[in-house]
Formats: C-alpha cells, structure tokens, sequence
C-alpha cells in the first residue's frame, strides 16, 4: 500500500511541478519517458531472469496453472468490452490496451502514453493503479468467493504488491500461484498492449 501511495505522490507532484513551471526546461522540452522504459524493460528482465523459482514453478506446477492468467486475461478483455459504450471518448481497442496493463501500471502507461497519447497514458496509470487499490482493499471480501478472486483481480501485482495481502487472506498454499500468475502477466503486458496498438 506504501508503495502505491508513493508512486501516486510522485505523479500528483510531477503534475504540480509542471503546471507551476518549477522544472527546467530541459526536461519540459525533452521526452525522457522512452529511456525511463527502456530502463524499466532491462530492470524487468533481470527481475525475471534473477527469479529461478519462478521458472521452476512453471516446470513443476501441471499445465492447468496456466488457466489463472488466462481468466485475468480473457475476464478483463470481458470487462473493458461492457464498460466501453460508457467511454464515448475512447476507442475500443485504446479500451482494450488500457485494461491490458493488468495492474502493471508503470510499464503500460509509458508503453500506450509512447505508442498513443500522454493523456491515454495518464488513463492507463490511473486505472491500472485503481486496480491495485481495490485489490489491496477487498481482498478480504474477494477470498470470500472463491481462493482464486484476489489472485485474478490483482492481475500482475499479484507476485509482488499485492502478494501479502493475498497470501494473509488466501493462505500461503497460493503464494506459488499468486507469483506464477503475476509473472506470467507481467511477460505479457508488453506483447499484449504492442500488439493491440501497432
């Protein structure tokens, strides 16, 4: 929860910092976002490759894990399919790209914000961030309905933001899944929204 919080505060106070003209103009004039994604894509990776469990789990887990991403994926296309007639502004696939940063937040947003629009990106981090609230926030009320709830509605935040609050709710036994998941999603944000905005 800190962690959301402070990259709200950050963002909150990049919009106020820019709207007050406090920054250089050096980083105004200069788009800076495409070496903060390149960073973030190298960072990502190594996070990945470093984590051998995660690829162990992969090999000892049956093929049916693969299952939970897929509902994360297919349920949240679902969802930004019966929410878009309410967005009049947006495009259907923009929709869909925006729901497809899976609470991945950071990478999403500099991914649509590059490949589309800033203020498209701005939507993105929002959501994606709402996503992760909400998460953290009725996670006891979603392991109520079923063990699997949390996990999915965490989306890719379910292998490291969300993972306590899930395992506290959900048990230890699904921290293996919580984490496959949310690497699986998190391998896939990139593909996923590249392919729906090229």
């Amino acid at each position: 929860m800190k962690g959301t919080l402070l990259i709200l505060l950050f963002f909150v106070l990049g919009l106020i910092f820019s709207w007050l003209g406090w920054l250089p103009a050096f980083i105004v004039e200069n788009d800076y976002s495409t070496y903060a994604l390149y960073v973030l894509m190298f960072l990502v990776g190594i996070s990945v490759g470093a984590d051998t469990k995660a690829f162990q789990i992969i090999k000892k887990v049956r093929l049916r894990i693969l299952l939970v991403p897929l509902t994360t994926i297919i349920g949240t296309a679902i969802g930004m399919l019966v929410i878009y007639p309410f967005l009049p502004m947006m495009d259907f696939i923009d929709t869909q790209a925006v729901g497809s940063g899976y609470g991945y937040y950071s990478l999403s947003s500099i991914l649509i914000a590059e490949m589309r629009t800033e203020t498209l990106g701005v939507i993105a981090l929002l959501a994606n961030v709402i996503r992760e609230i909400l998460t953290l926030v009725f996670t006891p009320l979603l392991a109520k309905t079923g063990k699997l709830s949390p996990i999915v509605a965490a989306g890719a935040t379910s292998m490291d933001t969300t993972l306590p609050v899930i395992t506290k709710f959900v048990g230890k036994d699904y921290a293996v899944i919580s984490v496959f998941h949310g690497t699986v999603l998190t391998i896939l944000v990139p593909v996923i929204v590249t392919l729906l905005l090229s």
